[in-house]
């Protein structure tokens, strides 16, 4: 267990600007694009490799706090689609956090198809990979399923490894293992993508609004 403070309670004062504080997630911000995923999932005869194609949206939020503990973090929603369709493949949202105090990264996701994960991991504050699991059965980085899925394709666990590069893209290496009914071994459903930026992100409210200050401040001067 982390080293926490005493007073549970105390706030600290967060900077306005997320984008500044966003550690190894920097590079994470923005609106990007790729056609180039792929995705090995099980089926009733054996793994299906398919191609996808991947819209992503990561954007700043305010800092948030509990009591001492700050997180600076991104909003994120992931559409994907197979190639030459429109109805969704894959819907995801959640959030990328980034706690600074204790070189903490968190994932939280949620799909539609009723589940729920929160993975967690620790990098530098300049990292350019780092890697998030979570657990089945975890009480801090666990996987909540809907009761079709744990009776049909329970998630055992989840990993992903996160890399960001020089040239304005990043890229995932994304492990779930699940416990297919009716299969003798667990079953490694992997996805991988490398994304590149097509839209640079909206600074947080806050950030904005300082912002907005500093332009009427020198306006009225």
């Amino acid at each position: 267990m982390a080293d926490y403070p005493h007073d549970i309670y105390t706030e600290p004062e967060p900077d306005p600007h997320t984008l500044s504080n966003l550690g190894p997630l920097t590079g994470l911000a923005g609106i990007w694009t790729s056609a180039t995923g792929h995705d090995v999932a099980p089926k009733e005869d054996g793994p299906e490799t398919e191609a996808y194609i991947e819209h992503a949206e990561f954007q700043p939020i305010d800092a948030q706090t509990n009591g001492p503990q700050i997180f600076y973090g991104l909003r994120y929603h992931v559409r994907i689609v197979k190639p030459d369709e429109v109805e969704s493949f894959h819907d995801q949202v959640g959030y990328w956090l980034w706690e600074a105090a204790t070189g903490t990264v968190i994932q939280t996701l949620t799909i539609p198809r009723g589940q729920a994960v929160m993975a967690m991991g620790h990098a530098a504050p300049d990292a350019k990979s780092f890697k998030l699991e979570a657990v089945r059965g975890a009480a801090t980085n666990g996987i909540l399923s809907n009761p079709f899925l744990e009776h049909a394709f329970k998630t055992l666990r989840y990993d992903i490894s996160v890399t960001i590069h020089d040239n304005a893209s990043w890229s995932y290496e994304q492990v779930t293992l699940l416990d297919v009914r009716g299969k003798p071994e667990p079953f490694r459903h992997t996805d991988r993508n490398t994304l590149h930026k097509i839209a640079e992100p909206t600074p947080n409210p806050t950030a904005r609004a300082a912002l907005a200050q500093l332009v009427a401040a020198s306006t009225s001067a």
